[in-house]
């Protein structure tokens, strides 16, 4: 309703805001999924009609019919701030339990409250607001991949198990005794058998399981946008996404992103960033100082595996205070290292710092070159024994001091694909590889000649877009010759009948013809988390689960009865 509705006689429905009494007047805010509109009671007018809306609680549902006229006092915040309707007749149509918390942007509702009693929270704008994103992106994608030629088909969630990754959840089956489905983590094989049954570009909005630990950008189930493709080859799939990127960006948010997206080696991004999904919002990257720092008498980098730091701009003026802090924050479990040095680029272009007695002013100064440092900045430096675990340490302070120095804008986005990952990883518990992403995953071409004699040097043919230092989705060129996929299979451990027992069905299915194909899953939950500017993917999912996997609103996970149990032919142990 706005002001061009003025004169009009209409009739809302909604939930009761909130209302107020200002002498004779009765003013009622009708709030419903389009808004909040203002009604207006005259006493002078019909006053039991007054008296009847003085009644009205908070969420009471009504309905109100009357004229659109214009506000004497507008209201700019609100889109329908310019008029009001002048109620004729009013209709409770449902009564209301004081809600629990406050049904408004800033609520006085803790999370698990709001958890609990999640469809008021739903009443929120702000929570509305973040699912009609998700709503137009779902609609934008579809949309955008239709025009492209890609069929959307539904695949299977009752599935098999197949124990490499994360742990499934599994569905006892009645009809089978003793036999469990598993729910999927993705329709990966499946997508695979369609790409060998000639439907050359697939795609699917798609719930998935997994069984893990969570954290803020995870859910037990979660939503891709699964895709796929035949006669592929990397490029083709990463120019195709990252365009839908673009044009995600450009309806959703009206942002114009800059083309194309960086590629970066994984390599490059563990060594410059200390992590395979980098923030590019800024600089403020990774420098080896083992060769300058190293055989100066300071114990701590003599032993050092690794040594390496980070510049941080304009940073000199640190305290000695918030330089603890920073120490304590690298010492937590968490982050692991065992300390922290630091040196201070002086006015003067002299170096200061917490380890002046071991390095000459000569040394500190080939060390301000390397950083390419200036008066006013200040070096951060971590040392280990671990090459790998250190530059994570420090990719974990560069996040830190970002996060301090206002550098990592909610509104700012940087995007990057990180291609050639390892293939394989190896386990030193289990003594065995383990595939990077899937065993699915083919190697670079110009690699597989060493899967027989130097295993963990094969990079994968496999690419994951990065924004902002999120993963927001990832893929790969898929193996489409059996003997290859054999072969992998081999290295990661499965014996051939093993291979036979849980992927037959796909080795078989590539005797047949299958085409090569490659394709991406992008994770929508984060997709939507992230252009909305939130902290967690729960706030853009209509009923997430909380920390602990559970959904507090309708307890669950839950016991099942005896009877239920015995018709399953299952008995709960308790540890």
């Amino acid at each position: 309703m706005r002001l061009s509705n003025e004169g009009q006689t209409v009739t809302l429905a909604g939930w009761v805001h909130r209302a107020r009494r200002m002498g004779g007047m009765t003013f009622v805010d009708l709030r419903d999924r389009y808004g909040v509109t203002q009604l207006v009671f005259d006493e002078a007018t019909d006053a039991a009609l007054c008296d009847e809306a003085n009644r009205l609680g908070r969420e009471y549902v009504v309905r109100a019919t009357g004229a659109v006229r214009e506000r004497s006092n507008k209201n700019a915040h609100l889109p329908t701030g310019e008029i009001e309707i002048a109620v004729s007749q009013l209709t409770v149509l449902n009564a209301a339990a004081t809600p629990p918390f406050t049904i408004e942007d800033d609520t006085d509702g803790g999370d698990d409250l709001r958890m609990k009693y999640r469809y008021l929270d739903l009443r929120r704008h702000t929570v509305r607001r973040n699912l009609e994103l998700r709503h137009r992106m779902t609609v934008e994608t579809r949309s955008y991949l239709d025009r492209l030629g890609f069929m959307e088909v539904e695949t299977p969630v009752l599935i098999s198990s197949t124990p490499e990754g994360a742990r499934d959840f599994v569905v006892p089956s009645r009809m089978n005794p003793g036999q469990f489905y598993a729910l999927p983590q993705s329709p990966q094989t499946f997508k695979q058998l369609l790409m060998v049954s000639g439907f050359d570009r697939y795609f699917q909005i798609v719930k998935c399981f997994r069984d893990e630990d969570l954290r803020a950008d995870r859910q037990p189930e979660f939503t891709q946008i699964d895709c796929e493709m035949s006669f592929v080859e990397q490029d083709d799939v990463l120019n195709i996404f990252e365009n839908l990127s673009i044009h995600l960006f450009k309806t959703i948010r009206n942002i114009e992103c800059d083309r194309p997206f960086r590629r970066m080696t994984w390599a490059d991004a563990m060594k410059y960033y200390g992590t395979d999904k980098p923030d590019i919002r800024f600089d403020m990257t990774l420098v080896e100082l083992h060769d300058l720092l190293r055989g100066h008498g300071f114990p701590v980098f003599d032993s050092a595996a690794y040594i390496g730091g980070i510049r941080v701009e304009g940073a000199a003026t640190y305290t000695r205070k918030q330089l603890d802090t920073l120490t304590d924050f690298v010492r937590r479990p968490q982050i692991g290292a065992k300390g922290l040095v630091y040196a201070r680029v002086e006015t003067d272009g002299t170096i200061r710092s917490s380890v002046d007695k071991f390095y000459s002013q000569e040394t500190l100064q080939q060390m301000k070159t390397a950083f390419d440092a200036r008066p006013g900045d200040l070096i951060l430096i971590l040392s280990g024994d671990d090459t790998m675990k250190t530059r994570r340490q420090l990719g974990e302070l560069r996040l830190e001091m970002a996060q301090q120095l206002g550098l990592r804008d909610r509104n700012t986005f940087a995007c990057l694909w990180v291609i050639d990952f390892p293939l394989l990883e190896w386990s030193e518990d289990d003594g065995r590889y383990y595939a990077m992403h899937h065993p699915f995953t083919s190697p670079r071409p110009e690699d597989i000649h060493l899967l027989d004699s130097d295993p963990g040097a094969v990079r994968a043919n496999a690419y994951d877009m990065v924004v902002n230092g999120v993963e927001v989705g990832g893929g790969s060129i898929r193996i489409h010759d059996s003997a290859l996929q054999q072969r992998m299979f081999r290295l990661l451990g499965f014996t051939d009948d093993e291979a036979q027992a849980r992927f037959g069905f796909l080795t078989n299915a590539f005797r047949y013809g299958a085409p090569p194909h490659g394709g991406i899953a992008y994770g929508l939950d984060r997709w939507v988390s992230l252009l909305a500017g939130l902290d967690s993917i729960r706030d853009c999912i209509a009923f997430p689960k909380n920390n602990a996997g559970r959904d507090v609103m309708i307890d669950a996970p839950s016991a099942i009865t005896p009877a239920q149990l015995d018709e399953l032919g299952l008995h709960v142990s308790q540890h």
